[in-house]
């Protein structure tokens, strides 16, 4: 797995994940840029991802949902605040209910991703930003931390296809 470093920062509320690939910059922002890739990775491997809405450009959105082993259906968003290919992505991150709208019960993060070049590959950096601790907690205990590296960890196998 490419996935060297999982931080959890309680002072400036974040949770960082940097992975390191033996791919060009280019090839890993691909799995962002493409609706078809990012599905095949975001998401741990037991609840795929389906992309409905993929407009990486800034005021665009990206609306998903992940299926889980039983059927059920988790809805989710994003809205991109800034986006230089192939180096960065940021975009706020949030849960949907079942017809799609943000849902204002849950916690929504800034996730910012960072690609650069980096031993003859690429080093990405995924840094959640969160508003509270009580938000971080709560995503925590829901499994974010093992979640992101779970699909994260699949990322290898579509950059060596």
């Amino acid at each position: 797995m490419s996935v060297t470093h999982v931080h959890k920062d309680l002072d400036q509320l974040t949770l960082t994940l940097v992975a390191d690939f033996a791919a060009s910059t280019e090839r890993v922002w691909q799995l962002w840029a493409d609706p078809r890739q990012l599905e095949r990775w975001w998401g741990p491997p037991t609840y795929p991802a389906t992309v409905e809405e993929h407009d990486l450009s800034p005021g665009g959105q990206v609306t998903y949902f992940m299926t889980g082993p039983e059927g059920e259906k988790y809805r989710g968003w994003w809205r991109i605040s800034t986006v230089e290919p192939p180096s960065s992505l940021e975009f706020t991150d949030g849960f949907a209910d079942d017809s799609g709208t943000p849902a204002t019960d849950m916690p929504v993060t800034t996730m910012r991703v960072s690609l650069t070049a980096y031993e003859g590959g690429t080093r990405m950096e995924l840094r959640s930003v969160f508003d509270s601790r009580e938000d971080l907690d709560r995503l925590v205990t829901m499994g974010m931390e093992e979640g992101l590296q779970q699909a994260v960890g699949q990322m290898d196998g579509l950059l060596a296809g």
